[in-house]
């Protein structure tokens, strides 16, 4: 894991070599993404082999996403001082030591304390990966790196479940762990032949504790609280104490990162409007995603589709995800990529439109030709935001804008699932005021329909506002090239 001595740009690097670095840096991001999802279909299976409830085993999830959401940009600030390659590689090394004692725990307990340590080596991943393969690549083809980034994270989310299920009906819950490791030896090996060193800072450089442990506790604040939030409600307990805690945290990591002579995140990043008004876009585009886990629940119940039939359904959305995304980054770096993106985001909404007008009875085809716009339109939006955010970011703090990236998806799937889920309560309860929400699978078909629609009218409200917001950073940027080209700048 030796770094090459700090550069004043990355050095040239061999198509050949880009290509299987690509795959090495796609291949580390499919593992951590499909342990996203593997673990969720295991959770009945933990609870009856461990002896435990679901007030326990539900941390083996909110453990990894609590780590995940509060490092993120701690590993970020980490990889721009020194060096994104040699954080890269202690990432996947953590994931895998981490894998490999999930796979051997003794108990619940001890599961959620190794998921915790396989989520650091994640995060590490996550907060990086997109950097590297944008300081490797040349602007023009800056777009389909990303797009196969994408589709990466595409595959990860379908290949998650199907292959956890087969995993525990076969070999048991361990290898759905313990089935990283080759692919960790494998990434590690392709990551170290063929990432070049790349830029890192100067030296010198002073780590901003203070700053990133306010951060720290203010994002696991939130985490926390939008997880407790959505199982026990936001009117009550230590759910709205945790959100507020987290504002006041955000605020005052503010005021510390503006008197820090070393801030771990300049506010000075900021001052571009295309690269803020990206990562809101990116937020609300997640936002609308994490409404996807009504769906399972209307297919189950209100169509009598067997769980089976449910997971592929569920397929469609990460699937055109994953066709869509290289193609976007083509024509990103072709085309441009705010009107790609402006593209993607229409495609988004008229899919939220589609699912808001939900009915019984409808066939598997129509269904499929519903919900196959939100997927393909995500993937036509996401690698050409991701170029347009990147590409504004100056290079000494490009592993910290590949960490707002990611932040900015995590806590748009964060928020976007107790936000989904509460809309869908609302309508859900405005169709049936006298059913038992808290037991859905006895609910009224016609309500769980009405809750769904209701879900995704607010999900294309909520997409149109990105669509407004898309169309000024694309005038923004418009009216800056042309002030650049006049002489102006």
């Amino acid at each position: 894991m030796n770094q090459a001595p700090p550069t004043a740009a990355p050095p040239v690097v061999p198509e050949h070599n880009r290509v299987m670095a690509l795959l090495g840096i796609g291949l580390s991001v499919f593992m951590g993404t499909m342990d996203l999802s593997i673990v969720n279909i295991s959770l009945p299976t933990l609870m009856a082999e461990l002896g435990v409830g679901l007030a326990v085993i539900e941390w083996v999830v909110v453990s990894y996403a609590l780590v995940i959401t509060s490092l993120m940009l701690g590993a970020a600030r980490l990889g721009d001082m020194y060096g994104k390659k040699r954080i890269y590689l202690w990432g996947i090394v953590i994931f895998g030591v981490g894998s490999a004692l999930c796979g051997m725990a003794p108990g619940a307990y001890s599961l959620i304390v190794f998921r915790g340590l396989q989520a650091l080596g994640t995060v590490m991943m996550q907060a990086l990966g997109m950097a590297i393969v944008t300081e490797m690549s040349p602007p023009e083809q800056r777009g389909r790196v990303l797009g196969v980034m994408g589709t990466a994270v595409s595959l990860g989310l379908a290949v998650g479940p199907p292959l956890g299920g087969m995993l525990i009906a076969t070999v048991g819950w361990r290898f759905i762990f313990l089935v990283n490791l080759p692919v960790c030896l494998l990434a590690w090996f392709m990551v170290t032949r063929y990432v070049p060193a790349g830029w890192r800072g100067p030296g010198g450089e002073r780590f901003d504790s203070a700053g990133a442990l306010v951060l720290f506790l203010a994002l696991i604040c939130y985490a926390l609280g939008m997880t407790l939030g959505q199982h026990h409600g936001f009117d009550h307990g230590a759910s709205p104490a945790l959100l507020l805690a987290s504002l006041a945290g955000v605020g005052l990591f503010i005021w510390v990162e503006h008197h820090s002579t070393s801030p771990m995140m300049p506010l000075g990043l900021f001052k571009a409007p295309e690269f803020s008004l990206g990562l809101v876009m990116g937020w609300i585009a997640f936002l609308i995603l994490g409404g996807v886990f009504v769906l399972p629940i209307y297919l189950e119940v209100a169509e009598g589709y067997t769980p089976l039939q449910v997971g592929f359904f569920m397929l469609v959305v990460p699937v055109t995800m994953g066709i869509s995304s290289p193609v976007a980054g083509w024509c990103a770096d072709r085309f441009g990529h705010r009107p790609v993106s402006l593209v993607g985001l229409v495609l988004l909404v008229g899919g939220c439109l589609a699912l808001s007008g939900l009915r019984l009875h409808l066939s598997p085809l129509e269904y499929v030709l519903r919900v196959s716009p939100v997927g393909l339109g995500l993937g036509l939006f996401q690698a050409p935001n991701n170029s347009a955010i990147l590409g504004h970011a100056p290079k000494e703090r490009l592993g910290m804008a590949s960490g707002l990236v990611s932040l900015s998806r995590t806590l748009g799937n964060t928020s976007g699932v107790p936000l989904m889920g509460a809309v869908f309560s609302m309508y859900f309860l405005a169709a049936a005021p006298l059913a038992d929400q808290s037991n859905l699978m006895s609910a009224p078909p016609e309500a769980l329909v009405a809750g769904v629609a209701g879900a995704y009218q607010v999900a294309a409200w909520l997409g149109t506002s990105s669509i407004v917001v898309a169309v000024v950073a694309w005038w923004l940027e418009s009216r800056n090239k042309a002030r650049a080209k006049a002489g102006l700048r």
